[in-house]
Formats: C-alpha cells, structure tokens, sequence
C-alpha cells in the first residue's frame, strides 16, 4: 500500500511538468499582473472626473495595460513598471490572451518625488502593432504618443484616432513634476511570456494567432474588455 501511494505521488508531481499541462503551475507574480491590470482598466474605465471613451477603445488595434507604474526623481527622473498587451482580432472582434510587457526609462529636466501610476496605452494603428515586437520600442520615435481624450463620448475621437499611433491614458497617485512618456522604451518580456504559457507557445502565437490557455484571471480582463468594448 505504501509503495502504490508512492507512486502516485511521483505521477502527480511529474504531471505538473509536463508541458501540457504547464498552465496548472502558472508563477503568482504573472497572474497577479493580470489581476493588477484588470483593476487598473477597471478604475480607469469607471473613473467619474474623465473615462477612456468606449467608441475609441472600440477602435484599437490593442490595448497596454500597465498597473502601478513606479516613477521617481530627484533632478533625474525614472520610471518603471511592468504590465500586458492584448490584441483584438479585427475579424471575430474579440480580445486575445494577454502577453507580457515591460516598460522603462529616465528623463532629464528638474523632476522631484515618487509616484505610483496607472497607465493604459490604446494602439491605433497597426504600423504602431508591429513595432511594440520589434527588439526595443521607444515611445515617441517608433510611434507618435498623444494624451487620449477622456469622456465616454469625445468629440474629437475620429480625428486624433486617425492620427496618432498610441493614445495615453493615466491615473496617478503620489506628488510629481515634469512626467513624460516620451523616450521610455516598451519592451516585450519573452522570459514572462514563456514561464506563463509554456516553451512550445511563443508570445507571436498567442498574440497574434490568439494561441494558447486562458486562466480565470485572463479570462476576467478579456470579458472586461469586450464589454466595454461592445
């Protein structure tokens, strides 16, 4: 009896790392992340002084989520954070898996403080898609960024929609002077990507092909997303 719950035990423990079924042993940090980035769409959705308007996310090519964005300074200013990316299919018109993303950079100018931020980028064209795969993707030089609109109803949505890459949106707590996105560099963070779906799935197949398993977390952002999005 002893050496048949022995052997059990050793099937379940190999079980958990097989590749098939690696999703079973998804790392905290990286659901947690999702969780983060759910809460931060969320708030700033819901925001009563100014939301990110509906019919402009309904017009994304992707949305960037980074929740709880550390910015700090003393005269140099930098600024870290780490988030996800998730496209919408422009044929079924629903949201994709997330895949992982980091965002980092300093700036120069008299900045003083700390400062913990929301931010959401929606991608408005797809020549900006493209770039955010590319080795590094630095805001401002691979793809115009502009302050969103806010409202649910902004008048001037078609226009800036059609010509910016990247629209901004940001809720921020904390005291800073002299933010700017400008120059900070969007990379995507592969290492995350393969701990949380596995070696045989890479982040091209579950952005762009939709590919690979969503956990509940995943699956409360994108059900965020496609009701706002509808």
């Amino acid at each position: 009896m002893r050496n048949n719950s022995y052997f059990v035990i050793l099937f379940i423990v190999a079980t958990l790392f097989l590749p098939g079924h690696r999703s079973w042993a998804r790392p905290l940090e990286l659901e947690n992340r999702i969780s983060e980035s759910t809460r931060a769409l969320k708030d700033m959705m819901d925001a009563p002084d100014g939301s990110i308007p509906s019919d402009l996310l309904k017009r994304s090519r992707a949305v960037v989520i980074f929740p709880s964005v550390i910015k700090a300074g003393l005269g140099v200013g930098g600024q870290y954070g780490t988030g996800v990316v998730l496209r919408r299919n422009p044929s079924t018109r629903k949201w994709g898996p997330p895949a992982f993303i980091t965002l980092g950079g300093g700036s120069f100018g008299w900045q003083v403080g700390v400062q913990a931020t929301d931010l959401v980028l929606l991608v408005m064209s797809d020549v900006s898609l493209r770039s955010l795969f590319h080795d590094k993707f630095t805001i401002g030089a691979d793809a115009s960024v502009a302050a969103g609109p806010i409202g649910r109803d902004a008048s001037a949505s078609t226009d800036i929609a059609l010509s910016q890459g990247i629209l901004s949106y940001s809720r921020a707590k904390g005291i800073y002077a002299g933010v700017s996105l400008q120059g900070s560099v969007m990379q995507a963070d592969w290492e995350a990507n393969e701990r949380y779906y596995g070696s045989d799935l890479s982040m091209i197949d579950s952005f762009f092909e939709g590919k690979g398993p969503i956990s509940p977390t995943a699956g409360r952002l994108i059900e965020l997303l496609n009701k706002y999005s509808r």
